[in-house]
């Protein structure tokens, strides 16, 4: 699985105008199962964004856990982290997971996370969002269980 992790101060998303989730100071997280991915690959990425230490210490260094900060976290599904943009202008997105088992990893992804003790809010899967944020830092860090 992959995910692409933000460091925000706010965030929200949107679908056909409604706010479907939102969050104050925490991670976004865009997350993208990739063909062959499992219940471990979700887990694993799940226990790595609960414990990513990507928030500021009183000596200003990034030291804290999104759980050591009170934050939460807001997570995207988002099929377009498995381009392939080797070849051509135009990217293959064949190597993301098919839909439905793209879905269950992107739940069970958002469960196992919330059990880490983080306030999990969600966008809507395979549905066309607006994602508002203000990135702190800016941080984004990239995660990839396959590496």
């Amino acid at each position: 699985m992959r995910a692409l992790v933000q460091r925000v101060a706010e965030a929200r998303v949107e679908v056909a105008g409604e706010v479907v989730g939102e969050i104050a100071s925490g991670m976004l997280v865009l997350v993208c199962a990739m063909r062959g991915d499992g219940d471990e690959e979700a887990r694993f990425l799940a226990r790595k964004v609960a414990a990513l230490r990507i928030f500021e210490d009183e000596a200003g260094k990034m030291n804290r856990s999104l759980g050591a900060v009170g934050g939460a976290a807001l997570v995207v599904s988002q099929f377009t982290l498995a381009a392939d943009t080797r070849r051509g202008n135009r990217p293959g997105f064949s190597a993301a997971a098919a839909p439905e088992e793209g879905e269950r990893l992107y739940e069970l992804f958002s469960r196992e996370l919330a059990g880490h003790g983080v306030p999990v809010r969600n966008g809507r899967f395979g549905m066309e969002m607006r994602v508002h944020l203000v990135n702190q830092g800016p941080v984004t860090i990239w995660l990839d269980t396959a590496a």
